[in-house]
């Protein structure tokens, strides 16, 4: 998206440790890989609520709201800050989910709004690819 002046706006994103998960190590690593490719970060830091999480992304005016567990609580957390993204008009936001998520329950994460959930082991390489092309209208 070009900007007044014909420049490349930068891709806001907005990285998030919903709940009371005390570990952000990969939450760190994926905010410095995304800043490295050129996007605009917005770390919130460890234990916060799905309506701090919505809000600071309002306020933010992201693009993409990244989402990281490894408590157990995503298959309630995530939903909440989807939930909370639409009552605040932010419904085309894109939302990630990541860390220790099993397998078996990425699909309900997905009905639920999570645009993609990127478990442990994935490039980082990925996660930038993969919010680049979404952005881009490129889909999935």
């Amino acid at each position: 998206m070009p900007d007044s002046v014909g420049l490349e706006a930068k891709i806001r994103v907005l990285i998030a440790k919903p709940g009371l998960d005390g570990h952000d190590r990969g939450a760190k690593v994926i905010a410095r890989a995304l800043r490295d490719a050129g996007m605009e970060v917005i770390y919130t830091g460890l234990r916060q609520t799905p309506e701090q999480i919505a809000e600071a992304a309002l306020q933010e005016d992201v693009q993409v709201v990244g989402l990281s567990s490894l408590s157990g609580a995503h298959r309630h957390l995530f939903p909440r800050v989807v939930e909370l993204l639409r009552e605040k008009g932010m419904g085309d936001v894109l939302v990630l989910g990541g860390g220790v998520i099993p397998e078996k329950d990425i699909t309900s994460l997905k009905e639920a709004g999570i645009t993609e959930v990127f478990t442990p082991g994935t490039p980082t390489g990925a996660v930038v690819e993969f919010i680049r092309r979404r952005l881009s209208g490129g889909g999935a």
